[in-house]
C-alpha cells in the first residue's frame, strides 16, 4: 500500500471513530507501522475527526520526526506495544466512555478485566489487561506495557483508555470497537447476574480458531 493510502486510511478509520463517539475532542491517536520499521501516527491535539493526511505524523525507526506535525505525546506507550507485541501492525489508542467507565470498578480483575461475554469479543480482543493510572505522556506507563510481556493485544490505562494493537490497522479498530462494546455490555449487566460463556465454550472457541489467551499466570497482580 502506498503512502498516500495509508495516510488516506489512518483518517478514514480515526473520522470514523470520531464521529461515533469513541473519542471526542482532540482526545485519542492511532499509529501505524511501515515496512521500514518507521510508523505514520497521528498528530499531538489533533481531533481524529478533523485530520489531514499531509500533516500526518512521519517518523523513522528510531522514532524521530522525519516529517508532518509534532506527534502524539502518547509515543512511548505506542512503542512499548510495539516492542513487545511482534505481530502488531498498528495500534490504536481511545478515551472511548464504556472503556474508560470499566477501569474504574472496584472488582476489575487486572489479569482479565471483562469475562468471556461473546466470542467476538475473546476473537478481536483477545482477553485485556489493565495497567494502574499515569499521567498520559508519563514515560512510565511504557514499563507497565512492558510488563506484560507482549501476552495481550488490548491494555486499558486506568481513567484513561484503552490501547489495542492489530496485524493490520482495520484489525485494531475492529478489536478496540469490540472492546468497547463488551465494556458497554458489562456495565449494562453488572449486578445482575448474566450468564457468559462457560470455560467448554471458551476452549471451543481457542481450540477451533486457534486463539492464543493469555492465562491468569501471565502478570502479577499491580
Amino acid at each position: 500500500m502506498s503512502d498516500a493510502r495509508q495516510r488516506e486510511e489512518i483518517c478514514r478509520y480515526s473520522r470514523s471513530l470520531f464521529e461515533r463517539g469513541l473519542t471526542p475532542g482532540s482526545s485519542g491517536n492511532i499509529s501505524l507501522r511501515l515496512e521500514d520499521g518507521g510508523w505514520l501516527v497521528t498528530p499531538t491535539n489533533a481531533s481524529l475527526g478533523f485530520l489531514d493526511p499531509a500533516r500526518i505524523s512521519r517518523l523513522d525507526a528510531a522514532g524521530r520526526l522525519l516529517s508532518g506535525d509534532k506527534p502524539t505525546k502518547e509515543i512511548p506507550l505506542h512503542t512499548a506495544l510495539y516492542d513487545t507485541r511482534g505481530s502488531a501492525r498498528a495500534i490504536v489508542h481511545l478515551h472511548s466512555t464504556h472503556a474508560v467507565a470499566l477501569t474504574m470498578l472496584p472488582e476489575i480483575d487486572p489479569r482479565a478485566v471483562l469475562p468471556p461475554m461473546t466470542p467476538y469479543y475473546l476473537m478481536r480482543a483477545g482477553q485485556t489487561a489493565l495497567v494502574p493510572y499515569y499521567r498520559p505522556g508519563d514515560p512510565e506507563v511504557a514499563d507497565a506495557i512492558r510488563g506484560l510481556a507482549g501476552k495481550y493485544s488490548s491494555v486499558l490505562l486506568a481513567n484513561h483508555g484503552p490501547v489495542v494493537a492489530g496485524d493490520s490497522l482495520e484489525a485494531a479498530v475492529f478489536a478496540t470497537e469490540e472492546l468497547e462494546e463488551t465494556a458497554k455490555l458489562y456495565l449494562l449487566l453488572r449486578n445482575l447476574n448474566p450468564r457468559y460463556l462457560s470455560p467448554g465454550q471458551v476452549a471451543d472457541l481457542v481450540d477451533t480458531l486457534g486463539l492464543d489467551l493469555p492465562s491468569h499466570h501471565d502478570h502479577d497482580d499491580h
